[in-house]
């Protein structure tokens, strides 16, 4: 066989090995979609059937095997609302100066391997630390406020790394030309560092509204309530949630096919409302993407 001949076997062998290798991905690509939209169509098949107007505005009765779930998507709500008010200043606070302001020292990497150490943590574990810090020790026991800074602590460690790996991804010559315009540090991270940074910051709000809303232990040990057929009054009250209401009804309810049918019908809810969350803000980063383009 001529040199020739034994180059173009080689080729063909890579191009076969190639295409087999892209197959593969492929499939499994396809097999995770498949696998999701399963999934998705289980729960809107089986959730489709008690969903209706009374479902989503009455709150429940005869044990949660009736009535409605609006309590728990107003508290769901009030939760996340709550947990993003506090996580969301001071983790892009901390991503910033973590990646522009603190020197590359011991004390730095020390910080970020405890942020992905912390990232790692169970949730039950920070819905224990929630329980005996703010629930006990601070006397603010099961309230709205309590489980707020326990799923903002469960997020801060999302928020941090996205931030600093948004701001890490914008070359330094846009730093630098500001800089050397006379513009100050802070001046350039506001006007030319952060609305550059912000549409991929963004993508960790995002997650991290998506981990908060559909956690079930944080909550369970701070501000769950198990039958709370009303809205809360302030901060400092008990509420409703989906994640623990759905928990609830699924594995302490007295009529089994009732119970299944609301249980159904609270998780097409929950994952209703992190879709709608998550489509407002990949628009408002869609825009910001978009402005700064333009800029």
């Amino acid at each position: 066989m001529t040199p020739v001949h034994k180059l173009g076997n080689v080729d063909t062998q890579k191009r076969t090995s190639q295409k087999v290798a892209f197959g593969i991905f492929k499939l499994l690509s396809f097999l995770v979609v498949a696998i999701l939209f399963l999934i998705l169509g289980f729960i809107i098949l089986r959730g489709g059937e008690v969903i209706n107007w009374d479902f989503l505005t009455k709150a429940p009765t005869e044990g949660m095997t009736a009535g409605g779930i609006f309590p728990a998507i107003v508290g769901t709500l009030y939760l996340v609302l709550g947990s993003s008010i506090i996580s969301f200043p001071i983790g892009i606070m901390s991503g910033i100066y973590m990646n522009e302001y603190a020197t590359n020292g011991k004390l730095i990497r020390f910080i970020r391997i405890m942020t992905n150490n912390l990232s790692g943590v169970p949730s039950v574990v920070f819905g224990l630390f929630g329980m005996s810090l703010f629930v006990n020790t601070l006397g603010w026991g099961d309230s709205i406020i309590a489980g707020s800074f326990t799923l903002a602590l469960m997020s801060l460690p999302l928020i941090i790394r996205t931030t600093e790996e948004a701001l890490k991804s914008i070359d330094n010559s846009f730093r630098d030309g500001s800089l050397a315009l006379g513009a100050t540090k802070l001046q350039t991270i506001q006007h030319v560092v952060l609305p550059m940074a912000f549409p991929n910051i963004i993508t960790g709000l995002i997650l991290s509204i998506g981990r908060v809303s559909g956690e079930t232990a944080p909550i369970l040990f701070t501000v769950a309530a198990y039958f709370l057929p009303k809205l809360p009054d302030s901060i400092f009250d008990q509420c409703m949630a989906l994640p623990y209401h759905l928990y609830v009804i699924s594995t302490s309810g007295t009529d089994i096919e009732a119970s299944r049918g609301m249980a159904y019908g609270t998780a097409l809810v929950l994952i209703a409302i992190v879709l709608i969350v998550n489509l407002l803000a990949n628009a408002l980063r869609s825009y910001f993407a978009k402005k700064v383009k333009m800029n």
